[in-house]
């Protein structure tokens, strides 16, 4: 039989703060989200100024395209005007002073000498 003047039993109702129930709100996956796509557009932003026809580049560039096939091309950058040329697959002909002497080097590399005052300069160093 029940004690009358026994006092009721209570529950301790424990708070925990560590648990964390945040885990089931959608809102963080968009947040993750957002967050991905910001380190996707800061990748961008520097592949962009990286490019060498950056138009906010303030260096001269010169690509060269196909280099050596019957579509070759070129593209000069000089300060904020862009002028593209084109092969057009023909040899040239013309008249003209010898220039100096192109020399390749055993790595491959290509070395131009210009000539000095008409002399052929044949040291490469």
């Amino acid at each position: 039989m029940p004690d009358q003047y026994a006092l009721p039993v209570r529950r301790r109702t424990s708070i925990n703060i560590l648990d964390d129930d945040d885990g089931d709100d959608p809102i963080l996956s968009v947040v993750n989200i957002v967050d991905v796509f910001l380190v996707i557009i800061a990748v961008l932003l520097i592949a962009v100024i990286e490019n060498p026809l950056n138009p906010f580049a303030t260096q001269d560039v010169i690509i060269i395209k196909n280099p050596g096939k019957p579509d070759m091309g070129m593209v000069v950058k000089e300060g904020n005007e862009l002028k593209e040329y084109k092969s057009s697959g023909q040899i040239g002909e013309g008249q003209g002073a010898k220039a100096g002497t192109a020399y390749r080097l055993k790595n491959g590399s290509m070395v131009y000498v210009p000539e000095v005052g008409g002399a052929n300069a044949k040291s490469v160093q």
